[in-house]
């Protein structure tokens, strides 16, 4: 039997082929940079990154899933190749609802199975509740329905300390850009496979560059979203939610503990919940083959649609 973190073959390129670029506009005119991978006429994936993230963790799952259906991706404003608003406030988790918005527009999806990591687990679950209409099925990975600083660690102490920093951020934003370029090291990173990923199981290669984009973007950004992603709370809208869903923790996910998923699971309707055994916050790329072989047995027996080329879906691991 393949082991669960084992890695699939994938070209040098893992975007290489059959790759399309295009370019959205939001609802404020903001410019979205999205990605559409694959082919099929199975219904499309559309994936939601984590903030900070320009796509590392779809590696797997794009590489698993293209040969049978189209996967679009999109930068977030702010991040990656997409543009940025002038004002602050235009930095909201409905902000990037409406990024998502325009890129189903442009990609000309009607409907679509939303996959979201981290934050994009809360996007998703707004977008849902702003948009049933698109929203085909949901998959929220290693997020949390609301007030992620609340539960971050399991720990008060964010409760009160992220509002300093963000107000530090504010009043030094020289320094703290400063301080925030450096956080493309090896050092940070060696040093988040001790404490917050299971560094037995990710890969250098596979986890790296979110350190490199992460020092890319403009610090008032990303806490100007994060700040937004602690005010906003979902939890009423979860019994209303009407569309099969999949909700995929790690047993070891630290940034959202995995009673989050067990939460969403007792209060959405149907839902379906996957504990990955030993995964952190970075759980689609230490246990890839686990968890899309779950994801194709969802599609299959959730919302009728076929399995990964040559995989079993009754073999996946509940």
């Amino acid at each position: 039997m393949t082991p669960a973190n084992a890695r699939p073959d994938l070209p040098p390129d893992w975007l290489a082929g059959d790759v399309e670029t295009f370019d959205a506009t939001s609802a404020d005119g903001t410019p979205i940079h999205g990605y559409v991978t694959g082919r099929g006429d199975a219904l499309p994936l559309v994936c939601c990154d984590g903030l900070g993230c320009d796509g590392y963790i779809w590696k797997y799952l794009v590489a698993a899933f293209a040969p049978t259906r189209r996967i679009v991706r999109f930068h977030y404003r702010g991040h990656g190749r997409s543009g940025a608003p002038a004002a602050i406030d235009r930095f909201s988790l409905e902000s990037l609802g409406d990024d998502l918005e325009s890129v189903l527009d442009t990609a000309g999806l009607g409907r679509a199975v939303l996959l979201g990591h981290s934050v994009g687990a809360q996007v998703i679950v707004d977008f849902h509740r702003r948009q049933p209409r698109r929203v085909a099925g949901l998959v929220p990975v290693c997020g949390t329905y609301g007030r992620v600083v609340d539960t971050f660690h399991d720990n008060p102490v964010s409760r009160w300390l992220f509002p300093l920093v963000r107000r530090l951020v504010g009043r030094y934003p020289e320094q703290a850009r400063a301080l925030w370029r450096r956080l493309d090291s090896d050092l940070l990173y060696d040093l988040a496979t001790v404490t917050d990923v299971n560094g037995r199981l990710v890969h250098r290669e596979d986890f790296r560059p979110y350190f490199s984009h992460l020092a890319t973007m403009d610090v008032r950004h990303f806490f100007a979203l994060a700040e937004d992603a602690a005010r906003s709370d979902n939890l009423a809208h979860l019994p209303t939610i009407d569309v099969p869903t999949l909700i995929i923790t790690g047993e070891r996910d630290r940034f959202t503990p995995d009673w989050l998923g067990e939460v969403m699971h007792r209060r959405i309707p149907a839902s379906e919940l996957l504990v990955v055994p030993g995964g952190s916050h970075t759980a689609p790329i230490e246990m890839p083959e686990l968890i899309n072989l779950r994801i194709a047995r969802f599609l299959t027996e959730r919302l009728a649609q076929p399995t990964l080329d040559g995989v079993s879906a009754q073999s996946a691991v509940a």
